[in-house]
């Protein structure tokens, strides 16, 4: 009897536990094959399809279908789910970011973004990134379901890496390690005085220091990556290869007009392949000259203040529309305060792109088929075609709406995520104390 009694306690925990976990379980994999049936499909490159049929089986997507065109033998699919009425999109693509390396930003243990010393391509952030992290459920509930994960500080802050949403360790998610190298380059011009109340703009006496700095740096490197033998391995450069070689893209943080020009000149003196901008506030100043040079923008927080006191108050919210009006690939970012808890805001960081010039499905490759091809993952994710991974979502509304956003079921590599999370238990429990649930 007493045996009993234990076994029931232990069940009834445990029960207990998985009903208000805050934490959900990764994914299992998918066994059986799934159609999705009658939902409004946003391909991520432009296309919608009104009345679409969505099949994947084994974490890959293998029809992509008109049902007003196309019979479709639905008998084929293990699982067809009726989703008549709701929107159905690719995973959206959370570039530039510190999930999974920040926890809570007052506490510092619990912040790992950053190293010692100033030039650090060596570090990773592969190897930091929390999947047990309270953060990563919050933004995947806005269909935020992969994110570029980057290490901040310092010249060079070190390589990015890009992680599925969703697995027990770093080794689980990762979708593209070491995507790339950050370069935070430093203005031409600082501001003082600000704390006495009489701001003053004055040249920075410390640039042309870190300029020869980067290129000596750079240089370096090149002619390290070029050598056939080394006696000793220099961590520091092996981390550089890449940039050289066109396998890692080199992302140049920065938002000046006279500072941009010239990073880039540098990196493309030193023999770097491949260019991201990073920021861009005054990137729609030269737009021929990012064109001439190939160079794609990730816009940082379209939510801001204007740059300059003569600015356009609504140019941050223009901004997107005047670099893709102007031919650029262009994606979008939330860096900035509270970033990492701030990513499940950045469908709507797309709203507000969509309501300032762009159009909505425009607006919708900024966070898909945009950044999947700035980050070079746009052969696995970014759109809803045939072959790619089965990283999807479904919302009753419009996902770019926080008034209609609500996702109801995602699913990552074709694994029916669990979408509760930490906030959403709390709204229950509360609901309840309060008699209002």
């Amino acid at each position: 009897m007493k045996t009993i009694k234990i076994i029931l306690l232990v069940t009834f925990v445990l029960l207990v536990q998985k009903i208000y976990s805050q934490r959900p379980v990764p994914a299992q994999p998918e066994s059986k094959s799934i159609l999705l049936v009658g939902g409004t499909a946003h391909i991520g490159d432009g296309t919608v399809i009104t009345n679409s049929l969505i099949g994947f089986d084994k974490g890959k997507i293998t029809l992509v279908a008109n049902a007003d065109k196309e019979s479709i033998d639905k008998s084929k699919f293990d699982k067809v789910i009726d989703v008549t009425g709701k929107q159905v999109y690719p995973g959206f693509i959370l570039p530039n970011t510190t999930l999974g390396l920040v926890e809570i930003e007052a506490v510092r243990a619990t912040q790992d973004y950053s190293e010692v010393g100033s030039l650090n391509p060596n570090v990773r952030s592969l190897i930091a990134y929390n999947t047990d992290s309270k953060v990563i459920p919050t933004v995947r509930d806005n269909g935020v379901l992969i994110a570029q994960v980057t290490p901040r500080s310092g010249i060079i802050s070190g390589s990015s890496s890009i992680f599925n949403l969703d697995g027990w360790n770093w080794e689980d998610a990762v979708l593209k390690a070491d995507d790339g190298i950050h370069l935070n380059w430093s203005n031409i011009t600082v501001l003082t005085g600000g704390r006495t109340g009489n701001p003053e703009l004055k040249k920075n006496d410390k640039y042309d220091e870190y300029v020869n700095t980067v290129k000596k740096f750079f240089a370096d490197a090149k002619a390290y990556s070029e050598a056939k033998e080394h006696k000793e391995k220099n961590l520091k450069f092996e981390a550089m290869r890449g940039l050289f070689d066109g396998s890692k893209n080199l992302y140049i943080h920065e938002d000046n007009v006279r500072e941009i020009q010239e990073a880039v000149n540098i990196a493309k003196e030193t023999g770097v392949k491949k260019i991201v901008l990073v920021g861009g506030a005054d990137a729609w100043m030269i737009t021929d000259f990012l064109k001439e040079n190939n160079i794609p923008v990730i816009v940082k927080r379209d939510h801001s203040l204007p740059p300059y006191p003569e600015s356009d108050v609504y140019l941050p919210y223009k901004l997107p529309y005047l670099l893709v009006k102007a031919g650029l690939l262009v994606a979008l970012d939330m860096s900035g305060s509270m970033e990492a808890m701030n990513g499940r805001n950045l469908p709507f960081l797309a709203g507000t792109a969509a309501a300032y010039g762009l159009t909505k499905e425009e607006a919708l490759k900024t966070i898909t088929s945009n950044t999947a091809k700035i980050l070079g993952i746009d052969d696995k994710v970014g759109t809803l075609e045939i072959g790619k991974d089965a990283t999807l979502f479904i919302s009753t509304g419009d996902a770019l709406d926080m008034k209609t956003n609500n996702v109801e079921m995602a699913f990552i590599q074709g694994k029916a995520l669990d979408l509760r999370n930490e906030q959403k238990e709390l709204y229950i429990r509360y609901m309840h104390k309060y008699g209002l649930m």
